[in-house]
């Protein structure tokens, strides 16, 4: 894996001059068309003449922006005006052109950020796996030899900054979409409180659940791109005190069958933050049980997928990924009053969790409780791929359906598989987050962790 550099070390150069905003172009370019590189599994569409053309007239005009300058990756289902938008699917490719950019690329382009190309996904967003049988599989960073799952559905948005072919990606989130391909491949990934950034624009898989996060280096770098997305003022970031936080450690079934390394990265991180002086206490949320219950039916992404898919189904449903499909039909025998009661069971369980956790500054658990699975195990059997679906899928998704925000930060060492520690709040707590993740982010680089390298690179330095 490379070694990545914070988009405001880049950001400095490009608006100084020392840098210019066409070499990172070429620079990423060349990444995306390495023969022996990934690139052709996680772009499904590279905009090289427009972000040439832009790169230029950056170049020459140094124009103002939060972004000015810097290559991004955007993923497959946010619309470009001219095309159709295809969420990596074959479905689609005939569908018309979208007649506008979606507001998020509006604004990315309006910071000046120079939009590199949409990057590939699980089919219609719906896994955490990343697998994409139509335009293959990118592999992980780690152990790339034995070709590991990048995780979904935000696949080609990590492997786009791990591998230097954007500096920083834009995915969705419905139930851990950037969060969990930012843990299993070693980068930080921001899901903020879904109403923060407009979805107009993007293909939905839910609309009660679906956010717009990011997938970067480091918390101020996925801060600086929420702020854009937002519409909001750059605000620098104010790491706290860990002496001064309250942890509530979630306890019950985010627990449940952690491997190895996880368990170990995860206890290793709890341990440090203690040492700091921050004050953890092991809680158990009541109705956190009730979370499963509520979905056992396929809950809002199944109901509110099928509606949106259910003309589509009815002509193009061989063209579909099938286990994908299945996941779409579960929606089908979904009624109004079970719809009805899930909403009503949401709703309690999200004032449940704000009595629950009003005392602390954040929930932290493990953003995954595994490491990467290899491609080929998954794609072997549906027994295999849908255990592992629902493992990766668990965690995560908790925060999506409490209405709340997370960051996923890596917390293993250097050369050990990537592992990552979810720090959650719930609803419009994004700032206080983002705050709290830049302190622990700060910790786990003086202790050693795989944040350690974003934290000491020389100005100079470059994706490559």
């Amino acid at each position: 894996m490379k070694t990545l550099l914070p988009i405001a070390h880049t950001l400095k150069g490009l608006a100084a001059g020392e840098l210019r905003s066409s070499d990172l172009v070429e620079s990423c370019l060349n990444a995306i068309t390495d023969p022996s590189g990934e690139g052709a599994r996680t772009f499904t569409r590279v905009f090289s003449d427009s972000a040439r053309s832009k790169a230029k007239e950056f170049d020459t005009h140094r124009t103002a922006g939060a972004l000015g300058g810097l290559p991004i990756s955007i993923k497959d289902l946010f619309d470009v005006a001219g095309e159709p938008t295809t969420a990596g699917s074959v479905v689609l490719a005939q569908a018309p052109a979208a007649k506008a950019d979606a507001v998020a690329v509006t604004r990315l382009r309006a910071a000046g950020a120079i939009v590199m190309g949409r990057t590939n996904m699980t089919e219609f967003a719906f896994s955490g796996l990343g697998l994409n049988p139509h335009y293959g599989t990118p592999s992980n960073p780690y152990d790339r030899s034995s070709k590991r799952i990048p995780g979904g559905s935000s696949s080609g948005a990590a492997v786009s900054v791990t591998d230097g072919m954007a500096y920083a990606a834009i995915g969705s989130d419905t139930g851990g979409s950037v969060r969990i391909p930012a843990a299993l491949c070693g980068l930080t990934g921001f899901k903020p409180t879904a109403r923060r950034i407009p979805l107009d624009g993007a293909l939905p898989l839910s609309g009660t659940l679906d956010s717009v996060g990011s997938l970067a280096p480091t918390v101020a770098c996925c801060a600086c791109i929420d702020a854009v997305l937002a519409g909001l003022a750059q605000q620098p970031i104010r790491p706290v005190e860990a002496r001064n936080l309250r942890f509530a450690v979630l306890q019950g079934y985010v627990l449940d069958g952690l491997d190895t390394s996880v368990a170990a990265a995860f206890s290793s991180a709890l341990a440090l933050l203690s040492r700091c002086g921050a004050h953890l206490e092991e809680i158990t949320f009541p109705s956190l049980d009730k979370i499963p219950i509520a979905n056992q039916k396929g809950g809002f992404a199944a109901a509110e997928g099928y509606a949106w898919h259910r003309s589509l189904l009815e002509t193009r449903a061989p063209h579909y990924d099938p286990r994908i499909v299945s996941r779409i039909l579960r929606g089908k025998e979904i009624t109004a009053e079970d719809y009805v009661e899930l909403a009503q069971a949401r709703r309690q369980i999200i004032a449940d969790a704000a009595h629950t956790f009003a005392e602390y500054d954040a929930i932290l658990m493990p953003t995954v409780p595994c490491i990467a699975p290899r491609i080929a195990d998954l794609e072997a059997t549906d027994e295999a791929y849908f255990a592992a679906n629902a493992m990766i899928l668990r965690n995560p998704s908790v925060i999506n359906f409490l209405d709340g925000c997370a960051l996923s930060v890596p917390c293993h060492f250097p050369g050990e598989a990537p592992v990552g520690l979810m720090i959650a709040g719930l609803a419009m707590q994004d700032e206080s987050i983002l705050n709290i993740g830049a302190a622990i982010e700060s910790l786990l680089a003086a202790d050693g962790r795989a944040t350690h390298s974003l934290q000491s690179m020389p100005r100079s330095t470059t994706v490559a």
